[in-house]
């Protein structure tokens, strides 16, 4: 794409709120293969988010997690329900939400030495509006067809939606989107407007826009009350607090007035799920209950990650987790002593709180001082009573080199690091890959987000290589 063209484009519609990004004459080329090895991420990454489903619901019920064996885990909804208010914990684990899984999943897919390696799951992700945009935008000038023809993305999202409300023809969806995610409102926008122009009655809105009248929930449109069939919340479950009218939502959930995705199931907003992946008691709940292929596709996928759980232990006992100075750990405050190489770890938050997301509280071992590591050790144990922290083996990703615009509106060959994004869309035991964003940062950056000095780009289908 011409820079021009770009620059108008990104200038008549905003995407992102007061962000900027690196663009690039070209999308990035995804070889067939490649294409075929994310249909089968995306598929195991259902067959996980299942699993778990069925993990947290036997935990918080007190059932056997196996079929022929009296295996018990309780403290496997303890973990997950930690620092949560009672009432969405009860939500969670109600009737209505059993077997409710997120309509959308996306992984954040690191490109590695040895393979795509995932450091998280988004169960309500941004940038769905974005790679949309994008998608249409490069479509007019790649010589290649682009991941998410022909208005993909939009039409899985409706279909997603629109199937929660089965017995209307044109159910009214709302897509809610609280302060706290305001970054991405533009695309949202953007997203509902698409669909208005096909006929679809789609709305973009703030929480605050929604109002209960009787048992049901509506917005104002041209100065009438229009009643909502179906909500889709654009926000994560640690902010419900801050949101004025999240119980005018959730009642008109209870009453059965709207239809309501993701589900009111904060579980599946926890980074420790990963860490339960890899959990020794559990590793025949995970191989009885994901397929054999799936299961194959996640043990190379998921990194080796833990709980930080800094509960005494005895004398004896040693933790199941990374090593320090060559020697198991007794606590995790040993990690404070581990060498550099040994620190080739990611700290983070698990999830339920505001640094959960865009990698605010993300901390690599071997990029600190020990002092510092020492310093996020001991905040990460002081919070484990409300908040639960999880060290993950650091993955570093691979140089690659894309062409990118410079500032002047030169062409220049780029190296940086890729992360991934691919877009699925849930239907029944299926996903659809509706499209992918591609982040291409800079090669000193380690944590690989939308910054920018980072490009965003859409992602096309190239032949298979010979």
């Amino acid at each position: 794409m011409d820079f021009k063209d770009l620059q108008e484009a990104f200038a008549r519609q905003e995407l992102f709120e007061g962000k900027t990004w690196r663009t690039s004459p070209e999308p990035w080329p995804l070889p067939a293969e490649i294409v075929e090895k994310l249909q089968q991420i995306g598929q195991a990454s259902l067959d996980f988010y299942k699993a778990l489903e069925v993990l947290y619901s036997r935990s918080a019920d007190g059932k056997k997690l196996l079929r022929n064996k009296e295996v018990y885990a309780p403290w496997v909804a303890e973990y997950l329900d930690r620092g949560k208010p009672s009432e969405l914990v009860a939500i969670s684990r109600s009737k209505a939400c059993k077997g409710r899984i997120p309509p959308v999943i996306r992984p954040d897919l690191l490109v590695t030495q040895d393979g795509f390696s995932i450091t998280e799951l988004d169960s309500v992700p941004g940038g769905i509006g974005l790679t949309a945009y994008l998608n249409a935008l490069y479509a007019k000038t790649s010589e290649h067809p682009m991941l998410g023809e022909d208005g993909a993305m939009e039409n899985a999202f409706y279909r997603r939606l629109a199937s929660l409300a089965p017995e209307k023809d044109h159910p009214v969806i709302a897509i809610v989107v609280s302060e706290e995610s305001a970054t991405y409102k533009p695309e949202m926008d953007w997203l509902a407007e698409q669909l208005q122009l096909k006929g679809l009655r789609v709305f973009s809105l703030w929480t605050d826009q929604v109002f209960p009248l009787g048992s049901g929930l509506y917005f104002d449109i041209d100065g009438n009350p229009e009643k909502i069939d179906v909500v889709y919340r654009f926000f994560e479950l640690f902010d419900l607090a801050n949101i004025k009218t999240s119980q005018f939502i959730i009642e008109a959930w209870e009453n059965g007035e709207i239809a309501l995705d993701p589900p009111l199931r904060p579980f599946f907003e926890e980074k420790a799920a990963m860490a339960l992946y890899h959990h020794h008691l559990l590793r025949e709940f995970w191989e009885e209950s994901v397929p054999k292929k799936s299961r194959k596709t996640l043990d190379k996928l998921i990194p080796k990650s833990w709980i930080v759980d800094p509960a005494p232990l005895p004398p004896g006992a040693v933790i199941d987790g990374p090593l320090a100075q060559g020697r198991q750990l007794h606590s995790w405050m040993d990690l404070a002593e581990a060498s550099q190489k040994e620190r080739n770890l990611v700290l983070k938050i698990s999830g339920f709180h505001e640094t959960a997301w865009g990698s605010r509280s993300v901390v690599i071992g071997n990029d600190v001082s020990r002092d510092d590591w020492s310093e996020s050790l001991k905040e990460a144990s002081s919070m484990s009573d409300t908040h639960l922290h999880v060290i993950q083996e650091f993955r570093k990703s691979i140089r690659l080199k894309h062409p990118l615009y410079s500032a002047e509106g030169e062409v220049y060959e780029a190296s940086g690091r890729l992360r991934l994004n691919p877009y699925y869309f849930v239907n029944g035991d299926t996903v659809e890959l509706a499209g992918a964003l591609a982040t291409f940062c800079p090669p000193d950056k380690k944590i690989i987000h939308g910054m920018e000095d980072a490009a965003m780009l859409p992602c096309c289908v190239v032949p298979a290589k010979d």
